[in-house]
């Protein structure tokens, strides 16, 4: 079903390119958006970010997309990524979205969207999502997508719970 760069019902996604920069710059560095993390980010660490998740494209074949409506709006950043849990790497579905617009389930949309692709398109048995203690609204959307509280990231140098959900496979059937 996902050809090219996914699609969803109201959202489309698309491969951060350099050309994001100043979309990514606005959104990574937007207190508000970056209030769970330990900083907002500099122009230079968006940058960063971008040049990152073209990596982890190439390497793995997921990462960050950018997501927007269909008619073309910026609404923010997520997908797929490798991250370590309780130090084991591990799947991760994440998503940013711009301040003005947060609560409008757009996070949940692109989590779904995260997932139909895990689903289909990867070998996870399941995706996880690492989310601070006091996101309640990031939490929120997790369970929307059916995610649970699985417990805590104990590798970690600062609390991070970690929910989870398990994916079906489309080349090896139910998991």
């Amino acid at each position: 079903m996902w050809k090219g760069d996914p699609t969803t019902w109201g959202l489309r996604f698309r491969r951060m390119a350099s050309s994001d920069i100043d979309v990514m710059s606005a959104l990574v560095g937007d207190p508000q958006v970056m209030r769970y993390y330990s900083a907002p980010k500099t122009r230079e660490q968006a940058a960063d970010w971008i040049s990152w998740s073209r990596a982890h494209h190439a390497a793995y074949g997921f990462g960050l997309w950018i997501s927007e409506t269909v008619a073309g709006e910026f609404i923010g950043d997520c997908g797929l990524t490798w991250q370590e849990v309780n130090r084991a790497p591990q799947t991760e579905v994440g998503y940013h979205v711009r301040s003005e617009l947060q609560g409008l389930g757009y996070a949940t949309e692109a989590g779904a969207a995260c997932l139909e692709f895990a689903r289909d398109h990867t070998d996870a048995d399941c995706v996880v999502g690492i989310i601070h203690p006091e996101n309640r609204p990031s939490e929120r959307a997790a369970e929307e997508i059916g995610m649970t509280l699985v417990g805590d990231d104990q590798g970690s140098s600062f609390l991070r719970r970690v929910s989870s959900v398990a994916v079906q496979c489309a080349s090896s059937g139910a998991r």
